[in-house]
């Protein structure tokens, strides 16, 4: 298991990005650093040892992965997207970890089980194709199978976050913030990169 941020973030760096990223799904890859840094806080917390996780919407699996590494009990992946969810697969047997890690290629909405601790990064909503509320999905989905969940939002949409999980029984009781690379990867692109501001909240049921 690993004990130090800087050596988790070594391993993540080392999980692909998305092959084919789906403008539809919004499929933007979580940096290496932000997503050790949001597992580190997490396992720092005690919500990932000895603790059953879930990764909704995984992409390639990088929290499904580092949050194996940190010493899930198990860690679960759930993607709709079945090539992605190859490509994580690939990266668990080549980190040697896939003993206590399966993927699901299902739909969010589909998922029904019971974990500890969740961890999403839903469509922000920030391209015009994307799935319209899928970000409520997540958020709905999330509260029903784990009473404990890390949620990336758009930092400008916190108000509505947090008066949305609390009507689901949520509330927030930690958020960090990070500046989020959007690389240029579709053709409707005309910068290389940007960076929008982006919180994770976590969230417990009450």
């Amino acid at each position: 298991m690993i004990k130090r941020r800087k050596h988790l973030a070594m391993k993540l760096e080392s999980i692909p990005s998305h092959i084919n990223p789906s403008v539809n799904l919004e499929q933007y890859s979580t940096p290496a650093d932000i997503a050790s840094d949001v597992l580190w806080n997490a396992y720092s917390m005690g919500d990932i040892e000895g603790k059953v996780v879930c990764d909704l919407g995984c992409g390639t699996g990088i929290f499904t992965i580092g949050s194996a590494l940190l010493g899930s009990k198990k860690s679960i992946g759930v993607d709709i997207d079945l090539e992605s969810l190859n490509v994580a697969s690939y990266s668990a047997d080549l980190l040697n970890i896939n003993n206590n890690i399966s993927f699901i290629n299902d739909d969010v909405e589909n998922i029904s089980c019971n974990v500890n601790t969740v961890f999403q990064n839903p469509p922000f909503g920030a391209q015009g194709a994307s799935i319209k509320n899928a970000d409520r999905l997540f958020m709905r989905k999330s509260l029903e199978i784990a009473d404990t969940v890390y949620s990336f939002h758009l930092f400008k949409t916190y108000d509505f976050v947090k008066n949305y999980f609390n009507d689901l029984g949520g509330k927030i009781t930690g958020m960090l913030k990070y500046d989020f690379p959007l690389p240029k990867q579709f053709e409707f692109h005309t910068k290389e990169s940007i960076n929008i501001k982006v919180i994770v909240v976590k969230v417990e049921k009450i």
